[in-house]
């Protein structure tokens, strides 16, 4: 509920004019809170840096540079541009490359329940993009008058 609330009012708020500098704060505000909250919660407790593989830190460097830094910079450029229901897409379309991801790349089953699901989701997509905004209604000219 709180991302779809900002991501509503992104639009509306004074933000830096520089959407790196934008992005990168929102990113480095919800940082620091989910780790507050992580070491809260005691979740460091039994963590040691030495125990992970080398392959599993250059994997959160990807996610932290393609996935963070780049993906949500051209986010918060999207809401500025766009509307956040079209920007929001990205929800329904992010689990659709994933299905086929997991079936090119990692040898994962597709049912056709995967298959229902992903065309539904394709279809979806398309009609909120392409569905025109309603307009506000004009008052009728007896309204007016009265």
């Amino acid at each position: 509920m709180i991302w779809s609330i900002a991501s509503a009012l992104t639009r509306k708020l004074p933000l830096p004019t520089s959407k790196v500098m934008s992005s990168g704060a929102q990113m480095l505000a919800g940082g620091v809170l989910l780790g507050l909250t992580s070491a809260a919660l005691g979740e460091f407790r039994n963590f040691h840096p030495s125990t992970v593989s080398r392959v599993a830190w250059l994997s959160l460097l990807y996610l932290i540079v393609a996935g963070s830094i780049i993906g949500f910079t051209a986010y918060v450029w999207l809401l500025h541009h766009e509307s956040p229901t079209k920007v929001g897409t990205y929800a329904y379309v992010n689990p659709v490359v994933a299905v086929i991801i997991g079936y090119f790349f990692g040898g994962e089953p597709l049912g056709l329940r995967t298959l229902l699901g992903t065309l539904f989701v394709l279809i979806s997509v398309v009609v909120i993009t392409t569905t025109p905004a309603r307009k506000t209604p004009e008052p009728s000219i007896a309204a007016k008058k009265g």
